[in-house]
């Protein structure tokens, strides 16, 4: 952002910023000279604020109200105005002390953590589950479930568990398929589930390979099996919080809102955006590239096990959040899941 502010000018903005973010009201110049340090008449404020709204920084909602942020405003805030607040020793203790004593495992962990960003956020807790394919196998079971049909069960080292009904050509009996998964366990466990489906299809590719039956029978189920796991289940917590911000009084702004975030579709964007570059992430309003969230902010970072990124999580509020505690609580929160997830799967 190419802006160039007298220091007069940055203090302006970030009282504004920071006093609609605590009322939700337009802010007046005659609010500013009695909150700043700058020992400037109403008058001479009131013109700064003018530069600013001239910048594209502040807009006028009426004539006669206070100027409040734009989201270029908050953009400049947030780059180079925003002072965070290092969570002190009690909150991380807290933060730490709502996960149960016997650390959940597989899909309650990230519900579990999604609660948790909600509750010490007051605004929505979400948590992005790892992508199926970038998990790790650490077994595949077959189980008959009638004549040419069989549930195959895949479960990762995270302790998360998929399930896939698949059609056999042949009618395969459970003591059969019993030996196809071992077959397959001998040579895809460790493997993630994308380098297991490259390794299937890699085989199966190879014609001139003479193949027994079992193990043609074996590729053949397990292609089936293994097949799509671009998708992530997303944990979203808190959506009660959202009707007392005054952003979100319009039924239809909150059903919109709401609908973006049951669209799975939507929300795997999301993921890709805040996973491209590791650590926190905060995107504001339409930068989101998210219609119907233009009128919030998602602070974001990303969370892993062994040094590997597996996913992201973060905070939703409206635009006018209190940035200065919520990006320390995002990283932290990030940093505790990790570790959670190498004391118990690595």
């Amino acid at each position: 952002m190419d802006l160039t502010l007298t220091d007069r000018m940055k203090e302006v903005l970030r009282l504004v910023i920071e006093n609609y973010n605590q009322t939700a009201e337009p802010v007046g110049s005659l609010a500013i000279a009695k909150k700043s340090n700058l020992h400037l008449s109403s008058a001479t404020i009131r013109n700064i604020m003018s530069e600013l709204e001239a910048m594209g920084l502040l807009v006028q909602p009426h004539p006669s109200a206070g100027r409040i942020p734009t989201e270029k405003g908050y953009r400049f805030y947030v780059n180079y105005l925003l002072d965070l607040h290092e969570l002190s020793g009690e909150e991380k203790q807290e933060l730490r002390s709502r996960y149960p004593i016997y650390q959940a495992e597989g899909k309650d962990l990230f519900r579990e953590t999604s609660r948790i960003l909600s509750a010490s956020s007051h605004h929505l807790g979400v948590v992005w589950a790892p992508r199926m394919n970038l998990l790790v196998l650490q077994h595949i079971e077959f189980v008959r479930l009638r004549r040419h049909l069989a549930l195959a069960i895949l479960v990762s080292t995270t302790g998360i568990v998929q399930n896939r009904i698949i059609e056999m050509e042949e009618d395969l009996s459970q003591s059969a398929l019993d030996h196809l998964s071992e077959y397959l366990n001998s040579f895809l466990t460790g493997l993630t589930l994308f380098q297991v489906r490259e390794k299937l299809l890699e085989e199966m590719r190879i014609e001139k390979r003479t193949y027994d039956h079992l193990f043609e029978q074996a590729l053949k189920l397990g292609e089936q099996a293994f097949s799509s796991f671009d998708e992530t289940d997303v944990f979203i917590e808190g959506r009660t919080n959202i009707f007392s911000e005054p952003e979100f009084g319009n039924v239809s702004t909150m059903a919109d809102l709401f609908r973006a975030f049951e669209e799975k579709a939507t929300m795997v964007k999301l993921l890709d955006k805040c996973m491209a570059p590791q650590g926190v992430q905060i995107a504001i309003g339409s930068e989101s590239e998210v219609q119907e969230m233009e009128t919030c902010s998602i602070v974001t970072s990303t969370y892993g096990c062994a040094g590997e990124v597996w996913g992201a999580l973060g905070v939703i509020g409206p635009r006018r959040m209190n940035y200065s505690r919520i990006v320390p609580l995002v990283d932290y929160a990030a940093r505790v899941l990790s570790e959670i997830l190498d004391t118990y799967y690595h």
